[in-house]
C-alpha cells in the first residue's frame, strides 16, 4: 500500500505529463506536496522506483516514466481521475529538460584563434550530453562543413584529456590557441584534420597539443 504522499506524488506526475508531456522539477513536486525539502521527494520517488510504479529515464535529468498507477485498494484514497491510467499509457514520451552549462568564447572550426575567453551560461537539453562534465563553444569558421558543423553551431563538449583516432575534439595549441578538429595519431605527430577539402591538416609535436575536450553534440538556432 502506498503512503499518502507517495500516492498525491505518482498522480501530480501523471497529471502534468499528460497535460504538457514534461516530468515536473523538484522544486515543483516539492511545492505541491507542500514538503520542507526536495530530499523528501528523492526519498519518495525512491520508493515509487522500488515499488515498479515510476522509472526514470536513462541519460535525462529528472525525466520520469509513470509505468503504472496505483489501483484503489493500494491506498487510503483512489485516484482522482478514473481514466488516469489509458491517459498514462497513451502520452508522449516526457520531453527532456533543460540544464545550463558554461559559454566559453568562439572556437575556430578553420585557422586556429583564443578561446575560453569569458563565460556565460548556455541551456541545453539535458538529453544531448550524456554524463561527465560539459562547456559549449561556439563555432567560427568552415572547416569542419564536411562533417556537419557549421559557422555559428554551438559545440558541446564533454571535458576530458585524452582522445581516440578518428573523435572530433577540442585541440589546445601551445597553450595559447584551441581548435575543433578530428585527432589523429601520425608516427610521432599528432594530426589534426579539417572536414572541408579547402583546408589542410594540421601537424603538431605531442607537446604543442593538449586535448580539451570531445564533441558531444551540436546546439544550432535558426
Amino acid at each position: 500500500m502506498l503512503t499518502k504522499k507517495q500516492h498525491e506524488l505518482i498522480c501530480f506526475i501523471a497529471d502534468r505529463l499528460n497535460e504538457t508531456g514534461v516530468s515536473p522539477s523538484f522544486e515543483e513536486m516539492k511545492d505541491a506536496l507542500d514538503l520542507k525539502s526536495k530530499s523528501g521527494v528523492h526519498r519518495l520517488i525512491s520508493a515509487l522506483e522500488e515499488r515498479g510504479f515510476l522509472r526514470r529515464l536513462p541519460n535525462r535529468a529528472r525525466a520520469l516514466e509513470v509505468v503504472k498507477m496505483p489501483e484503489r485498494g493500494e491506498t487510503k484514497k483512489a485516484p482522482a481521475k478514473s481514466n488516469v491510467v489509458s491517459l498514462a499509457r497513451s502520452r508522449p514520451e516526457p520531453a527532456n529538460d533543460v540544464i545550463e552549462i558554461p559559454l566559453h568564447g568562439r572556437i575556430a572550426a578553420g585557422v586556429p584563434i583564443e578561446a575560453l575567453e569569458g563565460s556565460t551560461m548556455l541551456p541545453v537539453p539535458a538529453a544531448l550530453l550524456g554524463s561527465g562534465d560539459h562547456y559549449a563553444l561556439e563555432v567560427a569558421g568552415d572547416s569542419m562543413v564536411e562533417a556537419g558543423i557549421f559557422d555559428g553551431d554551438y559545440a558541446l563538449i564533454r571535458r576530458q584529456d585524452t582522445a581516440r583516432d578518428g573523435e572530433i575534439v577540442v585541440a589546445l595549441i601551445d597553450e595559447a590557441e584551441a581548435t575543433l578538429k578530428y585527432f589523429r595519431s601520425e608516427g610521432s605527430m599528432v594530426r589534426l584534420d579539417p572536414a572541408n577539402r579547402a583546408y589542410d591538416p594540421q601537424r603538431y609535436r605531442p607537446d604543442q597539443v593538449r586535448v580539451q575536450g570531445r564533441l558531444a553534440g551540436l546546439l544550432r538556432r535558426y
